[in-house]
């Protein structure tokens, strides 16, 4: 057996107890979902595929709203756990049919119950070994991940707030970073309800569009009027880490001197 090599501060990774399978069954699970869905699904949530299903929807939400609503969360989080195309639609989807305040409350548990399912499994495996690498080690990656537990919060929120991040990047990237899950469920929870409220509000009023004949504008939240408010809460929750860092380097330069 060949043995982990010892960091130099003399500080041997810990092993993980785990048979390999639990460890990669989680993420296994996960891109097998992901390969299914974009399989079966393709292009297919689409406004095109909303406005062909718009009366039988509207039927089935009216005949059994709590079932619907169900589906319609559930759904949401396949969508975000495996990555799946057509989370723009599926958003104004539950602002069309639940309203912008219902359409909004769903979308954002079931984004967060799916971004935390993301999480975990690729934490459970790939920034579990990543972890144990790097523990007693320096370098790059060591120190961004102690910058990040020192600003957790901070880094959290304002990946969340500013729409140019990719979600699925947002979902996946504090699992190699070493975030505790409480911090990464309240964080996505909260740092999500602007940009979902936004999509649902134009959700809310896609009927109007669909007898217009028209479709809506998926780029409405990089309109300045929208992009300028959530990029002043982005700056505000990196505040305290950009604070913290002024601190830490004026209490830097006053040790040199």
């Amino acid at each position: 057996m060949t043995q982990a090599p010892i960091p130099p501060d003399g500080t041997a990774p810990r092993p993980d107890p785990r048979p390999p399978w639990r460890r990669w069954a989680p993420l296994a699970l996960i891109l097998a979902g992901a390969a299914l869905g974009w399989w079966l699904l393709g292009d297919r949530l689409s406004f095109e595929t909303l406005r062909e299903n718009r009366a039988a929807l509207v039927a089935w939400r009216d005949s059994a709203w709590a079932e619907a609503a169900a589906a319609y969360a559930l759904a949401y989080v396949a969508v975000v756990a495996f990555s799946l195309p057509g989370g723009a639609i599926m958003t104004l989807a539950g602002g069309f049919l639940f309203g912008a305040v219902a359409g909004t409350g769903l979308t954002v548990v079931a984004a967060t119950l799916g971004a935390t399912a993301i999480f975990l499994a690729a934490r459970s495996s790939l920034g579990a070994g990543l972890e144990r690498r790097l523990q007693g080690r320096g370098g790059f990656l060591a120190r961004l991940r102690a910058g990040v537990a020192e600003n957790e919060v901070s880094v959290l929120l304002t990946l969340r707030l500013i729409p140019a991040v990719p979600f699925f990047i947002a979902n996946l990237a504090p699992a190699f970073l070493g975030v505790r899950t409480r911090t990464y469920i309240w964080t996505t929870f909260v740092g999500i309800i602007p940009g979902t409220a936004v999509y649902s509000w134009t959700g809310a009023g896609l009927g109007a569009v669909f007898d217009a004949g028209g479709e809506p504008d998926l780029g409405l939240i990089f309109r300045i009027e929208v992009l300028g408010p959530l990029l002043a809460l982005a700056a505000l929750a990196a505040l305290p880490a950009v604070l913290r860092a002024v601190r830490g380097r004026r209490a830097s330069l006053e040790g040199e001197a």
